[in-house]
């Protein structure tokens, strides 16, 4: 791959006490992708997720974010990065931009006008001021994005954006990364289990299956192996898995 890597990952694997986890996950996201994470809950998604932010330690394997090792440099790797695992989390009694302000002051040398740049970006330009309380499940996501593209980051990740959010939200959050990509040139990585969201945003795509990545591709290569939707694919590539499994474990009994 000859572009500028954002995201590089290699070998990954986490193991948890009831077995489940990650095993030997190795991709890369070029700068100005929008690369989707896909796969059925419990598939692992959330602990990558979690490791690309530093938040937990792999058993092997490593994560560079732009060059910069994420367990050997991690002020490095994560400076250019933003994050948001799953829900985000705001002072709901204070506004948007208040909050926004302390998001801010992590990040020292920030011109003043990043925040009325920042609430433009994310559609919050008008109730920047609103208590965050009185803002809907799609203003409040948006505000979280906000909050990790404070820092102006080239890269950013995003564990499970539309969960749990209506329709209307769902198609803000999804409007608000493709006009980034467009805009900004952010590169994001975002994890979903909605395969609906992951055809209509991302570009390339990493499909996980109980703790392995499965197949890799371009959104437009995918499509046209599947012949119709990203949903058909992911389906026969389950039943390909799961009919390995059993001719596998069919061989260990046989002998």
């Amino acid at each position: 791959m000859n572009a500028e890597i954002a995201l590089d990952i290699q070998g990954l694997s986490k193991t948890y006490r009831n077995k489940r986890g990650i095993d030997d996950i190795t991709l890369q996201v070029a700068r100005g992708d929008v690369y989707g994470f896909f796969g059925p809950n419990g598939a692992g998604k959330s602990t990558v997720m979690k490791i690309i932010a530093g938040l937990i330690k792999p058993d092997r394997g490593h994560v560079r974010l732009f060059g910069h090792d994420v367990g050997d440099q991690y002020e490095l790797a994560m400076s250019q990065a933003g994050v948001l695992i799953e829900k985000a989390e705001a002072f709901e009694y204070m506004s948007g931009r208040r909050n926004l302000e302390l998001a801010a002051r992590l990040y020292p040398g920030l011109p003043k006008t990043r925040i009325d740049e920042v609430l433009e970006l994310v559609g919050l330009a008008a109730s920047g001021r609103e208590k965050v309380g009185h803002y809907s499940l799609g203003m409040k996501q948006r505000l979280g994005i906000a909050c990790a593209l404070v820092s102006k980051p080239k890269l950013l990740i995003l564990d499970e954006p539309t969960n749990g959010l209506d329709i209307e939200s769902m198609v803000e959050v999804r409007e608000l990364i493709k006009r980034l990509a467009a805009q900004e040139r952010t590169t994001f990585f975002v994890s979903s289990h909605l395969i609906s969201e992951m055809e209509m945003i991302c570009n390339r795509i990493g499909i996980l299956h109980e703790g392995k990545l499965i197949r890799e591709g371009g959104m437009a290569e995918l499509l046209q192996e599947s012949g119709q939707s990203l949903e058909t694919y992911f389906v026969a590539q389950l039943r390909i898995e799961r009919e390995g499994a059993r001719h596998e474990s069919a061989a260990v009994q046989y002998h």
